[in-house]
């Protein structure tokens, strides 16, 4: 970590009231300006996070769904535990672990997925966009599997050469589909969210 990544950090608005909030992460807040006006999540729906650390999102859709919902969070990462009855949190890496797996931890057909995992970036472009995207791809088969028909999915993605084609394939597979980009996404980031309602299962 350089002087200036602390310094932009610290000088980040929704680090600060990330901070001040008792989320773990900013990102706590891109999830929350997307599932809102979009009305992705709603009181007790189950939902599965994949890419959770440091549970920033775990947070933000425990917040959405309430006592009477569910909350999965699966990452490489262990997660440090939360005191809610209705959180529970895997290690597994998304790209090995069977969907089978993650299924057998949720009370029943996910009502959403959830996706902000990440790759380790390089640097260079082409390679982070490729990572990005089987990322992203790999969110979409898991919750192909885990959703229920007409369940939501929310994942990300960077903007590329790669990007329509996925876009496409998620518009084959759900009644509604919608690229956003939260006020909390740093402007410089290439990244932006895939709001994808209403899945329509694929035979």
């Amino acid at each position: 970590m350089t002087r200036k990544w602390l310094r932009e950090r610290q000088d980040d608005p929704y680090y600060r009231r990330a901070k001040a909030a008792g989320f773990r992460s900013r990102a706590t807040y891109k999830l929350l300006q997307i599932a809102k006006p979009h009305h992705l999540i709603k009181p007790g729906d189950v939902v599965v996070d994949l890419g959770a650390f440091p549970g920033g999102w775990i947070q933000g859709a425990r917040h959405l769904v309430g006592e009477d919902g569910f909350v999965l969070g699966i990452d490489v990462k262990p997660i440090k535990v939360f005191t809610w009855t209705n959180v529970k949190t895997v290690i597994g890496d998304i790209t090995q672990i069977e969907a089978n797996a993650i299924g057998d931890e949720l009370p029943r057909k996910a009502d959403v997925v959830l996706s902000d995992v990440s790759p380790n970036l390089s640097g260079i472009w082409e390679v982070d966009h490729a990572r990005q995207m089987d990322l992203a791809w790999r969110s979409v088969e898991l919750a192909q599997a885990l959703l229920h028909r007409g369940g939501n999915l929310l994942v990300k993605a960077f903007q590329g050469e790669a990007f329509k084609a996925f876009l496409d394939a998620v518009k084959a597979r759900f009644r509604s589909v919608k690229v956003v980009k939260p006020k909390a996404s740093r402007k410089r980031s290439a990244e932006v969210y895939i709001v994808a309602r209403g899945f329509d299962v694929q035979e």
